[in-house]
C-alpha cells in the first residue's frame, strides 16, 4: 500500500517539526514537505503532488482561508485545518468546512510541543480519513 503523502503548511517552525514527527510516526503516512506560507505551498503542491494538506489559518503573505478558497476552486484536494483559530464552533472553522476542508484540529496555544503530541492519534486518524475523501471543485 502506498503511503499517504502529506504537505504541512504552517508559519511556525516548531509546529512544522512536531507535525512532521507525529505524521511520520505512522506507517501509513509520509510527510513529503513543509511550507511556511501558502505561496511557497502553492509551488510545492505542483512539485510534490501531495495527497493531503494540513493547513494553518494565520500565516504571512496569505491567510489559510483565502488559500483554501483558491485551492478548492483550482486544484481541489483533502485539507485538514490545524490552527489555534479552529475551535469547534468558531466561525472560521465553519467557513473552512464550507469551503471544503475535510476536518480540523485546534492547535494548542500553550506548551505546544507536548500538547500537540497529546493529539497525535487524532491528527493521524484525521489525515488518513481525509486521504479517502472525495473532494469536488468549489464553484
Amino acid at each position: 500500500m502506498n503511503k499517504i503523502r502529506v504537505l504541512i503548511i504552517d508559519d511556525s517552525l516548531l509546529i512544522r517539526k512536531v507535525l512532521t514527527e507525529i505524521l511520520n510516526s505512522s506507517s501509513d503516512i509520509e510527510v513529503v514537505g513543509t511550507a511556511e506560507d501558502p505561496l511557497i505551498a502553492r509551488e510545492m503542491i505542483k512539485e510534490l503532488n501531495p495527497d493531503v494538506l494540513t493547513l494553518d489559518i494565520e500565516m504571512p503573505r496569505m491567510d489559510g482561508i483565502t488559500f483554501l478558497r483558491n485551492l478548492m476552486r483550482l486544484r481541489p484536494m483533502p485539507v485538514v485545518m490545524i490552527s489555534a483559530l479552529t475551535e469547534s464552533n468558531a466561525e472560521v472553522t465553519l467557513t473552512a468546512l464550507e469551503l471544503g476542508a475535510v476536518d480540523f484540529i485546534a492547535k494548542p496555544t500553550m506548551d505546544v510541543e507536548n500538547t500537540l503530541n497529546d493529539y497525535a492519534e487524532d491528527i493521524i486518524a484525521k489525515v488518513i480519513v481525509a486521504s479517502q475523501a472525495n473532494i469536488r471543485r468549489l464553484e
